[in-house]
């Protein structure tokens, strides 16, 4: 039985470092704003942007529009899509460790 390894069963979209770790804050979180993950992963706000832009393509997360006072924000949050990946992911590495990584 062949099994697949940890860079070839994630999709490249999911596990790439910068994305995966705006995924495990909005895990954390629940809802973020921009501005907060920005703060909380660094980058320049074209970076930021483009790793949330292919994350919501993918359908990892979702994006919502408020006005707070004068001003647009917006904010992510996972989606179920993206729950059930992290799980997936959660339970592989967890595999890894307990050795019986499938």
């Amino acid at each position: 039985m062949k099994h697949e390894s940890l860079y070839t069963q994630f999709d490249a979209v999911f596990f790439e470092k910068t994305r995966l770790s705006i995924i495990t804050v909005l895990y954390n979180e629940e809802t973020v704003s921009y501005n907060k993950i920005k703060q909380i992963i660094g980058g320049s706000d074209g970076a930021v942007f483009a790793h949330l832009q292919k994350l919501q393509d993918a359908g990892y997360i979702a994006q919502k529009k408020v006005i707070v006072g004068k001003k647009m924000q917006t904010y992510y949050s996972l989606t179920a899509s993206g729950k059930k990946e992290l799980t997936r992911y959660l339970q592989f590495v967890s595999g890894i460790l307990e050795g019986n990584a499938r």
